[in-house]
Protein backbone atom coordinates (compact mmCIF):
# COMPACT_ATOMS: atom_id res chain seq x y z
CA UNK A 1 0.00 0.00 0.00
CA UNK A 2 1.41 3.37 -1.00
CA UNK A 3 2.05 6.01 1.65
CA UNK A 4 2.37 3.68 4.64
CA UNK A 5 5.61 3.86 6.54
CA UNK A 6 6.99 1.28 8.92
CA UNK A 7 9.41 1.40 11.86
CA UNK A 8 12.33 0.80 9.47
CA UNK A 9 11.56 4.16 7.87
CA UNK A 10 12.14 6.01 11.16
CA UNK A 11 15.09 4.35 12.93
CA UNK A 12 15.93 7.41 15.03
CA UNK A 13 12.29 7.81 16.08
CA UNK A 14 12.12 4.17 17.18
CA UNK A 15 15.29 4.62 19.26
CA UNK A 16 13.81 7.75 20.84
CA UNK A 17 10.58 5.90 21.66
CA UNK A 18 12.48 2.97 23.20
CA UNK A 19 14.57 5.39 25.25
CA UNK A 20 11.42 7.18 26.41
CA UNK A 21 9.79 3.91 27.46
CA UNK A 22 12.89 2.95 29.44
CA UNK A 23 12.87 6.37 31.11
CA UNK A 24 9.19 5.96 32.00
CA UNK A 25 9.85 2.57 33.63
CA UNK A 26 12.78 4.01 35.65
CA UNK A 27 10.78 7.06 36.71
CA UNK A 28 7.82 4.91 37.78
CA UNK A 29 10.14 2.91 40.06
CA UNK A 30 11.77 6.07 41.42
CA UNK A 31 8.38 7.70 42.00
CA UNK A 32 7.24 4.88 44.29
CA UNK A 33 10.03 5.85 46.69
CA UNK A 34 8.98 9.49 47.02
CA UNK A 35 7.80 10.69 50.41
CA UNK A 36 6.30 14.12 51.04
CA UNK A 37 6.77 15.77 54.41
CA UNK A 38 4.76 18.60 55.91
CA UNK A 39 4.59 20.22 59.33
CA UNK A 40 2.19 22.47 61.18
CA UNK A 41 2.04 24.35 64.50
CA UNK A 42 5.73 25.22 64.40
CA UNK A 43 6.73 21.60 63.73
CA UNK A 44 4.66 20.08 66.52
CA UNK A 45 2.71 17.98 64.00
CA UNK A 46 4.47 16.31 61.06
CA UNK A 47 2.77 14.28 58.34
CA UNK A 48 4.30 11.98 55.74
CA UNK A 49 2.54 10.98 52.53
CA UNK A 50 3.58 8.57 49.80
CA UNK A 51 3.71 9.30 46.07
CA UNK A 52 -0.03 8.60 45.79
CA UNK A 53 -0.77 11.25 48.46
CA UNK A 54 -1.76 8.61 51.00
CA UNK A 55 -0.98 9.52 54.59
CA UNK A 56 1.58 6.99 55.86
CA UNK A 57 2.67 8.55 59.16
CA UNK A 58 1.85 11.34 61.61
CA UNK A 59 4.26 12.41 64.32
CA UNK A 60 3.76 14.72 67.30
CA UNK A 61 6.32 16.46 69.48
CA UNK A 62 6.21 16.05 73.25
CA UNK A 63 4.58 19.45 73.82
CA UNK A 64 1.44 18.56 71.83
CA UNK A 65 -0.71 18.25 74.97
CA UNK A 66 -1.59 21.93 75.13
CA UNK A 67 -3.45 21.82 71.78
CA UNK A 68 -7.20 21.34 71.89
CA UNK A 69 -8.75 18.52 69.89
CA UNK A 70 -9.91 21.00 67.25
CA UNK A 71 -6.42 22.57 67.00
CA UNK A 72 -4.80 19.14 66.75
CA UNK A 73 -7.26 18.05 64.08
CA UNK A 74 -6.62 21.21 62.06
CA UNK A 75 -2.84 20.80 62.48
CA UNK A 76 -3.01 17.25 61.10
CA UNK A 77 -4.95 18.49 58.07
CA UNK A 78 -2.50 21.37 57.50
CA UNK A 79 0.55 19.11 57.86
CA UNK A 80 -0.94 16.55 55.49
CA UNK A 81 -1.77 19.21 52.90
CA UNK A 82 1.80 20.52 53.14
CA UNK A 83 3.13 16.97 52.70
CA UNK A 84 0.98 16.54 49.58
CA UNK A 85 2.37 19.81 48.16
CA UNK A 86 5.89 18.55 48.93
CA UNK A 87 5.46 15.20 47.17
CA UNK A 88 3.73 16.93 44.23
CA UNK A 89 6.74 19.21 43.79
CA UNK A 90 9.14 16.26 44.07
CA UNK A 91 7.11 14.39 41.43
CA UNK A 92 7.27 17.38 39.04
CA UNK A 93 11.04 17.58 39.51
CA UNK A 94 11.41 13.83 38.95
CA UNK A 95 9.30 13.93 35.78
CA UNK A 96 10.97 17.02 34.27
CA UNK A 97 13.55 15.05 32.22
CA UNK A 98 10.74 12.93 30.77
CA UNK A 99 8.79 16.05 29.81
CA UNK A 100 11.87 17.38 28.03
CA UNK A 101 12.41 14.03 26.29
CA UNK A 102 8.75 13.91 25.18
CA UNK A 103 8.99 17.46 23.83
CA UNK A 104 11.75 16.31 21.45
CA UNK A 105 9.53 13.57 19.95
CA UNK A 106 7.46 14.48 16.90
CA UNK A 107 3.81 15.21 17.46
CA UNK A 108 1.18 13.10 15.69
CA UNK A 109 0.17 16.10 13.58
CA UNK A 110 3.80 16.20 12.34
CA UNK A 111 3.48 12.59 11.16
CA UNK A 112 -0.12 12.67 9.89
CA UNK A 113 -0.90 15.63 7.63
CA UNK A 114 -4.13 17.40 8.59
CA UNK A 115 -4.35 15.82 12.05
CA UNK A 116 -5.44 18.49 14.56
CA UNK A 117 -3.57 19.04 17.84
CA UNK A 118 -5.96 17.33 20.23
CA UNK A 119 -3.99 18.34 23.33
CA UNK A 120 -5.05 21.94 22.78
CA UNK A 121 -8.71 20.96 23.18
CA UNK A 122 -8.16 18.74 26.24
CA UNK A 123 -10.34 20.00 29.10
CA UNK A 124 -8.56 20.87 32.33
CA UNK A 125 -9.91 19.29 35.52
CA UNK A 126 -10.79 21.82 38.21
CA UNK A 127 -8.74 21.55 41.39
CA UNK A 128 -10.43 19.71 44.26
CA UNK A 129 -11.50 21.62 47.34
CA UNK A 130 -9.15 21.75 50.32
CA UNK A 131 -11.89 22.72 52.74
CA UNK A 132 -13.69 20.21 54.87
CA UNK A 133 -17.09 19.01 53.68
CA UNK A 134 -20.28 20.24 55.28
CA UNK A 135 -21.30 18.13 58.28
CA UNK A 136 -24.51 16.99 56.63
CA UNK A 137 -22.71 15.73 53.51
CA UNK A 138 -20.68 13.09 55.35
CA UNK A 139 -22.51 10.01 56.60
CA UNK A 140 -21.17 9.00 59.99
CA UNK A 141 -22.80 5.99 61.50
CA UNK A 142 -25.89 6.66 63.63
CA UNK A 143 -25.69 10.43 63.20
CA UNK A 144 -26.84 10.10 59.60
CA UNK A 145 -29.31 7.26 59.17
CA UNK A 146 -29.42 5.65 55.76
CA UNK A 147 -32.48 6.42 53.68
CA UNK A 148 -33.75 4.02 51.02
CA UNK A 149 -35.97 4.86 48.08
CA UNK A 150 -38.27 2.48 46.22
CA UNK A 151 -39.05 0.25 49.19
CA UNK A 152 -42.22 -1.35 50.42
CA UNK A 153 -43.20 -0.44 53.97
CA UNK A 154 -44.53 -3.42 55.91
CA UNK A 155 -46.40 -2.94 59.14
CA UNK A 156 -44.70 -4.62 62.04
CA UNK A 157 -46.97 -7.21 63.60
CA UNK A 158 -46.45 -7.60 67.32
CA UNK A 159 -48.04 -10.71 68.61
CA UNK A 160 -47.87 -12.10 72.11
CA UNK A 161 -49.35 -15.39 71.03
CA UNK A 162 -47.23 -18.46 71.51
CA UNK A 163 -45.56 -19.60 68.33
CA UNK A 164 -42.65 -21.67 67.11
CA UNK A 165 -40.21 -19.23 68.65
CA UNK A 166 -41.88 -19.40 72.06
CA UNK A 167 -39.47 -20.91 74.58
CA UNK A 168 -42.25 -23.09 76.02
CA UNK A 169 -43.04 -24.68 72.71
Amino acid sequence: MVGLAGPEDFPDLMEDIQSTLQSIARLQRDRTELIGKGSARRGRVTALVNANNILVDVKFTKDIDDLTHAELSRAIVEATQAAVEDVTQKTKELMQPLQEQRARLPKIQDLVPGMPDLRASMPMAPPPSLSKPAADSVATGEDSPMVYDNVEVVEEHKSREAGVTDSGW
